[in-house]
């Protein structure tokens, strides 16, 4: 992971983007993402969740699996605009990664070390079919 870089990105070996396309092809995908920019919601190699959203439901304070700018990030929902269809993401250490189009959010984040998000499961989609294989 590049220094200085927020939390559930790798550009070397685009980990999350693999996770990221699987959630969008419908699968619930079980992850361990590294890094410490969603610390102390999300530390670094715990067990994820990640779960096909509609991304119209939305609220802030949920964490999400979306493409900002070109880079796939595990992120929390920091602003909504519903009627421009989009979210603002950002990291848990108040930096802004930017706004992105409900098609470009991939999931939501349903539990983290087993230990179900309040109100996640309400805003995933009905997954296809489950995938616990490791992605990092």
């Amino acid at each position: 992971m590049g220094r200085g870089r927020g939390i559930w990105h790798d550009r070397r070996v685009g980990a999350l983007d693999a996770v990221a396309g699987r959630v969008a092809g419908g699968a619930t995908v079980t992850f361990r993402p590294r890094g410490s920019s969603m610390v102390p919601l999300i530390r670094s190699r715990q067990q994820v969740v990640v779960a096909p959203v509609d991304p119209s439901k939305l609220e802030v304070g949920d964490i999400v699996l979306a493409r900002v700018a070109g880079t796939v990030y595990l992120h929390l929902v920091s602003a909504v605009d519903l009627a421009g269809k989009r979210v603002q993401i950002s990291n848990n250490r108040g930096r802004v990664n930017g706004w992105t189009g409900h098609n470009r959010v991939f999931g939501i984040c349903v539990a983290v070390d087993g230990v179900t998000r309040s109100g996640a499961y309400g805003k995933a989609l009905a997954a296809d079919d489950s995938d616990t294989s490791p992605a990092q």
